[in-house]
């Protein structure tokens, strides 16, 4: 073959490698250019990425913050004490005789007594009492003492009454050993023909032939009222309001009347009268009070058993002297009408859904929704507001019947329940403030 053509078709060969490397460089470079780019993107989206989640995070902390700014806003002042921990809402309250434990009624099927050494403790021992299953207590009051609970529990099939004993309590101290469960002293079921209960209120008789015993009173949702004895849960009489729908129904603190608010304007009373050896001899009606328009919707006595004072849908609170000789057909008397002075924003009045006393006398505490107000007995003037005092509507509200351990002081005490799952403690208005409302 000719020399100079091997020459020329090696001189090819040798172009198009060269050719082929060059081009191969190229795509090299540009892939690693891409591969920069995209790096460098991505680098910059995680630099955006970990600053919005920043400014995310920032705001979100800025927000909690602003959260517990509000609740230190909404904290009241008279507010001292959240007892939590229960699983559902929680439907009634009551404190124990010498106001040292405060008992619960859950809808989660559990009565807790809880131990108040001090109520501005962080965290308080409890009594656990568990209802037969199927039932949640819808009201609870105190026996003779504070280790005896009576509960009221609806089932599908009716109300049921139970009294626990907590049997432990009274051997606490004399020896070290478990506590064991309470046990059940007392039982009834199927109650007030199947009706539940509306309210449980218990006291020591100590009225006139009376032998300090506890009485409890319970109202159901019809118009029947029922006397039971704490001790042994015997049923001392039956009484009806004949107002087609009852509201609520207590017992005077020395255990001489009972009162009840019904679907009428007109408030009934009975009293207990007591045989010579201090049992329960039979149930009269004695009085009726009039003078409200409207349906009561709750009742409270005073703590000397002479007066009731009543709240109705009419916008007014009265107190009636009923210390009279009914006997001698002598009428129970309006003492003080106040208006109710809480309204909502068109200025209708809103009817406190309950009351109760301070063990002195001189302070009323209210309630309507969630709303919770302190008013002077004497003169209707509200003393201080709490307008959220919960969550949800209060459903229960009682005063520790002695002053309680406040700290380093003592100190009137009330005690709230609610739908919202907790118990709050509260301390009374300053006697400054009452001082104010009286003057």
């Amino acid at each position: 073959m000719d020399p100079l053509i091997l020459l020329a078709a090696g001189i090819s060969i040798l172009i198009g490698a060269l050719m082929a490397l060059l081009f191969v460089r190229h795509n090299s470079f540009d892939r690693r250019s891409e591969v920069e780019t995209l790096s460098k993107s991505e680098i910059r989206t995680d630099k955006n990425a970990t600053t919005s989640n920043s400014k995310k995070s920032h705001s979100k902390h800025h927000s909690h913050a602003s959260d517990k700014d509000q609740n230190k806003q909404r904290h009241h002042p008279l507010d001292i004490n959240t007892l939590k921990g229960h699983g559902d809402l929680v439907n009634g309250l009551c404190f124990s005789p010498d106001g040292r434990s405060l008992a619960t009624a859950c809808a989660d099927g559990v009565v807790r007594v809880y131990k108040l050494d001090d109520a501005a403790n962080k965290s308080f021992r409890f009594l656990r009492i568990n209802v037969p299953p199927g039932g949640h207590p819808t009201a609870v009051a105190f026996g003779d003492d504070s280790a005896s609970v009576v509960v009221a529990s609806q089932t599908l099939t009716g109300c049921s009454l139970y009294m626990f004993l907590d049997e432990s309590a009274k051997t606490a101290n004399e020896t070290k050993q478990p506590a064991k469960p309470p046990v059940t002293k007392w039982e009834h079921h199927k109650v007030h023909d199947q009706r539940a209960i509306l309210t449980l209120f218990g006291t020591t008789a100590s009225y006139g032939n009376a032998d300090e015993s506890t009485i409890l009173v319970s109202c159901s949702e019809g118009t029947d009222i029922m006397l039971w004895h704490g001790k042994s849960g015997k049923n001392l009489g039956t009484v009806d309001t004949n107002q087609l729908k009852n509201n609520m129904a207590t017992v005077s603190p020395n255990g001489r009347f009972i009162a009840a608010a019904a679907f009428t304007a007109d408030v009934k009373v009975w009293e207990i009268v007591y045989s010579k050896d201090g049992s329960v001899k039979e149930v009269l009606k004695v009085m009726q009070l009039k003078g409200h328009k409207s349906a009561v919707t709750w009742l409270c006595f005073t703590p000397d058993s002479e007066k009731i004072i009543t709240a109705s849908k009419d916008g007014s609170i009265r107190t009636w002297n009923i210390n009279v000789r009914y006997q001698l057909e002598e009428d129970p008397k309006t003492l003080k009408v106040f208006p109710i002075p809480l309204h909502d924003s068109s200025g209708h009045v809103l009817p406190y859904d309950r009351l109760s006393i301070s063990p002195d006398g001189k302070i009323l505490a209210v309630t309507y929704g969630s709303t919770l107000q302190w008013l002077c007995t004497e003169t209707g003037k509200v003393l201080d507001t709490a307008d959220k005092a919960h969550d949800g509507d209060i459903t229960g509200i009682a005063w520790a019947p002695q002053y309680l351990p406040v700290g380093n002081q003592k100190s009137l005490v009330l005690a709230t329940s609610s739908v919202d799952k907790k118990v709050k403690l509260w301390v009374a208005p300053s006697s400054t403030s009452l001082g104010a409302a009286t003057s």
